[in-house]
């Protein structure tokens, strides 16, 4: 993991769409774009990761939740944001935001309803804990897109999940609900909609009051065994999602789906 001196300390940053608020010694991330449902921007992961330097150097911050109420977690990438600013290396703010969210020392704490697609569902896998609404709605389709899993959720997944089920969720790009989600273990609890942020947050309140440092080794040591392989998973994940993007399954799949229509991939090797 990041050494916290590498990091620089900075004023939360928010934009339109990204809420910040600091309470009791938790952090409350919040997507806030609901009539795009929360699809992320260049922007939003830049105003998410400046929130998560900001908590990883202050002592203040003891926990951080990430939501996006109560009807919309997120539908992923802007894809007219995305196509403009490809994540095509390590300063790219998509690439910022899941590398801070892999190295964060502190507890990350999820609640997830309504829709969580793309990264809205791996980045769930570098949370410490997560809670799902009733009307939660995950999907990973990558390659329906043309593209690969980010996130190191090439790896994560089939450890989390099976092998089996990581590739009907990855492959197949099978959407599934809340009470798939718990039976998986990428959730903790699945509840209804209007009680999800409220016990989230109850879950970060008794992690802020618990033994800091104690915490933070507790999470290092759970994560170290593996912390060099997710990180070079997560590189060479990146190294084809690049290649793919520039692909012509990605420009066929991107194509129709601003076309809505589906896409043609059978003249394709």
């Amino acid at each position: 993991m990041a050494d916290s001196h590498d990091l620089i300390q900075t004023d939360l940053i928010q934009t339109e769409f990204i809420q910040a608020d600091i309470s009791d010694r938790v952090l409350t991330i919040r997507m806030a774009r609901p009539a795009k449902k929360n699809a992320l921007t260049a922007a939003m992961y830049g105003a998410m990761s400046a929130g998560l330097r900001r908590a990883w150097v202050d002592d203040d911050v003891r926990a951080v939740v990430i939501t996006g109420g109560p009807d919309c977690f997120t539908a992923g990438n802007d894809l007219g944001d995305f196509l403009n600013a490809p994540p095509t290396g390590a300063e790219s703010p998509v690439v910022q935001f899941l590398t801070a969210l892999r190295d964060f020392p502190k507890p990350l704490v999820a609640a997830v309803c309504g829709v969580a697609i793309g990264i809205g569902t791996t980045m769930l896998l570098h949370c410490d804990l997560a809670y799902a609404g009733t009307n939660a709605r995950f999907h990973l389709p990558f390659v329906d897109l043309g593209l690969v899993p980010e996130a190191a959720s090439s790896l994560l997944l089939p450890q989390l999940v099976g092998q089996r089920r990581a590739a009907q969720l990855l492959m197949l790009a099978e959407p599934f609900g809340g009470a798939d989600a718990l039976a998986y273990g990428l959730v903790n609890g699945v509840l209804e909609p209007e009680e999800v942020e409220h016990v989230a947050r109850s879950k970060a309140l008794l992690l802020a009051a618990k033994a800091p440092a104690a915490l933070r080794h507790t999470k290092r040591l759970m994560k170290q065994a593996q912390a060099e392989l997710v990180a070079h998973t997560m590189d060479a994940e990146l190294a084809v999602f690049g290649a793919q993007l520039q692909g012509p399954e990605a420009a066929e799949a991107l194509q129709a789906f601003f076309e809505k229509r589906k896409p043609d991939f059978t003249q394709m090797v």
